[in-house]
């Protein structure tokens, strides 16, 4: 099973986690993204050391994608605010 772009995935769905529940803290929201994408450069260099044809061989490569996917959790996260924003207006 080839694992390497599915875990660009995974850190997606696991940052989008974390951001959900900075949330439900009292830190202020601005720092959802940077949340995001930190724990997805975490995840990112976790992931290069332990799944097997993961997309980035060496480290600086692991953190930027691992960025890029932590970052991504955001704007999903905004894209469906906008989209359930828009499907209220309709009504």
């Amino acid at each position: 099973m080839d694992l390497g772009i599915s875990a660009v995935a995974m850190i997606t769905v696991i940052a989008f986690f974390f951001g959900e529940v900075v949330k439900c803290t009292k830190l202020h929201n601005k720092w959802v993204p940077v949340i995001c994408g930190a724990i997805g450069a975490l995840l990112g260099v976790a992931a290069m050391y332990t799944v097997p044809d993961f997309i980035a061989t060496d480290i600086l490569s692991a953190i930027a994608v691992g960025i890029v996917s932590g970052m991504a959790a955001t704007g999903l996260h905004q894209t469906m605010k906008q989209l359930s924003e828009g499907s209220e207006e309709v009504k």
